[in-house]
């Protein structure tokens, strides 16, 4: 059986300066290091929330190079952390879209996964419109790695509202899903679906967040969080610039699904 180990997520307020964002988010990793995590996830978008949907286009990269990713390389090294890198803008062949991608890097800076978001965004309402596919490519697949810590299963932002994603790939020990949900829609509905996400999959589930009012006057919704294979809270950051941590214990995850053997009963596959 794999080990406890501490997991952290990192929560932001991402301006228009990429390489602001990047320092913040090297200073936040330290910290979580520094509160012993040996796992870490960075929010959405983490690298830029711009003024225009554009400015990502503007900002891609090819997979495997540029300085971004280079950046999340080295703070994996430097932190001794597996590192969930949020998202990155990846170039899709399309000049005017990108692939949204979280990446996963080892403690010596490897990528060891990497996942292009499925489910894109579209929401009207309350004076507010978005429409992630006018400048963004969607992925084809979902993704689970193995790790010395966890099977890990990805998500990103919007896929939380498509339980079929998951259930594709279950079992696993730990979903990681970092977003950037509207102060809107994550009022209502981002923790009653993170715990439903966590329960029926009888997993933990570490929900990295944008948490704030951004410099392009959007506001995202926050409460970070960590949750249980019981659907329990163990950790939560409603606002602001910081970091969570909370133990990842695989006998918990035993433990529920021995009780409740629920992914054991499933019929319709």
């Amino acid at each position: 059986m794999k080990q406890k180990f501490v997991a952290a997520a990192v929560q932001m307020v991402s301006g228009c300066d990429w390489e602001s964002n990047l320092a913040r988010a090297d200073r936040l990793l330290g910290e979580a290091a520094a509160r012993g995590a040996q796992f870490a996830a960075l929010p959405e978008y983490f690298c830029l929330m711009g003024r225009h949907e554009t400015d990502k286009v503007a900002l891609r990269e090819a997979f495997g190079a540029g300085p971004i990713q280079q950046a999340l390389s080295d703070m994996a090294r430097r932190h001794g952390l597996w590192l969930l890198g949020g998202t990155v803008p990846l170039a899709c062949g399309d000049a005017e879209k990108v692939l949204n991608t979280s990446l996963l890097y080892n403690p010596q800076g490897e990528v060891a996964a990497r996942y292009d978001k499925i489910h894109l965004f579209g929401f009207t309402g309350q004076g507010e419109s978005y429409c992630e596919s006018n400048t963004i490519r969607p992925g084809q697949a979902p993704v689970k790695a193995e790790t010395p810590l966890a099977d890990i299963a990805f998500g990103i932002c919007y896929d939380l509202r498509f339980p079929e994603l998951f259930r594709l790939m279950a079992p696993f020990d730990l979903l990681v899903l970092p977003a950037a949900f509207t102060a809107t829609t994550g009022q209502a509905h981002w923790e009653t679906l993170l715990r439903a996400r966590a329960i029926e999959n009888q997993c933990y589930l570490i929900a990295p967040a944008q948490g704030g009012t951004h410099e392009n006057g959007r506001r995202t919704h926050g409460h970070s969080m960590i949750i249980d294979p019981w659907g329990r809270i163990l950790a939560e950051l409603p606002e602001g610039e910081g970091v969570i941590t909370a133990e990842i214990d695989h006998e918990l995850i035993h433990s529920v699904r021995d009780r409740l053997p629920a992914l054991a009963h499933r019929v319709i596959r």
